[in-house]
């Protein structure tokens, strides 16, 4: 039978120790600052530009830098959606958004492509569930993202195509709204 040295052992458990803590340091979890995030909405129409913001409920994504999966959630408040007249809220949050029965709408990312850098800036495509109305759409969204110690801000660009997704379409007469609007999302947290 072979023995080993004490410090062979010793080192041996130190290589294993740092092997693990190394790999469990490549988990990380954004956690999102639901006050310092930003969702804002355009919708083009004839007459103007509605611009509008909601509130995040909640966001938190779980990634890995050695693996393109990703999971967790990021929530957006559905209730208090804000384009800055109150009839038109009104109508939107209740023909349009139907904020009665769907009170959030989600995002939950499954995948990505691209590099996260550790710090600096990083673009990467997305690619998760997107629910609005109780209807799941898969879609891919390019993100950027800045880290800074724990520090991270990731912003996402996406057309949303409401009215095939299923929602109504808030023209009426002469009022003409475009069939996709956009959202900018800003999730602003801390990386653990």
């Amino acid at each position: 039978m072979k023995t080993f040295a004490p410090h062979t052992t010793i080192a041996a458990a130190l290589v294993l120790s740092l092997c693990a803590a190394s790999a469990s340091a490549q988990k990380q979890t954004l956690t999102a600052d639901a006050n310092a995030s930003k969702v804002a909405m355009t919708l083009k129409t004839n007459h103007d530009i509605v611009n509008g913001t909601f509130h995040l409920q909640s966001g938190t994504i779980d990634f890995d830098r050695s693996s393109p999966a990703l999971s967790g959630s990021v929530v957006v408040s559905t209730v208090g959606g804000d384009t800055g007249n109150g009839s038109r809220d009104k109508k939107m949050s209740k023909d349009v958004l139907m904020v009665d029965k769907y009170a959030t709408v989600s995002f939950a990312p499954k995948s990505y492509t691209g590099t996260i850098a550790p710090t600096g800036d990083s673009s990467i495509q997305v690619t998760g569930i997107f629910t609005l109305i109780g209807q799941p759409h898969e879609v891919t969204i390019p993100m950027q993202i800045h880290i800074d110690g724990a520090a991270c801000t990731a912003k996402a660009h996406l057309i949303i195509p409401y009215v095939q997704w299923g929602l109504k379409d808030p023209s009426f007469m002469m009022w003409k709204a475009e069939k996709e609007a956009t959202v900018d999302l800003t999730l602003v947290g801390k990386i653990s």
